[in-house]
């Protein structure tokens, strides 16, 4: 008995000293997410026929992470969504002319 529990006792400080990893660290890389993949998605969901709601509170937001890569593109935007916040009815129309305007238009806006 005492034997088997010096083997037990001996593994676990085993198991202990030499752990789970190998000790190496490993980087890996997180491309950032492009800014305009969000707008895109949004300006085609009203081209769809969704009406405005809550995401109008992020427009400030995609605005400045475009503006990071872009400010002219950030400027075209804001004008754009604007617009698109004074729209009364669909806003499907002036999503698909924001869409062109940025050089998002392709065939799944169609």
């Amino acid at each position: 008995m005492r034997r088997m529990s010096r083997v037990l006792v001996g593994l676990a400080l085993a198991a202990l000293a030499l752990g789970c990893g190998s000790g190496k660290d490993e980087n890996i890389p997180v491309k950032a997410p492009d800014p305009m993949l969000q707008v895109k998605s949004t300006l085609q969901n009203y081209v769809k026929g969704q009406p405005l709601a809550s995401e109008v509170t992020s427009y400030d937001y995609m605005i400045g992470e475009v503006r990071k890569s872009s400010p002219e593109k950030a400027e075209v935007l804001k004008a754009g969504l604007d617009d698109l916040k004074t729209t009364k009815g669909s806003p499907a129309t002036k999503a698909k002319a924001l869409l062109q305007k940025l050089g998002l238009d392709g065939p799944e806006t169609k």
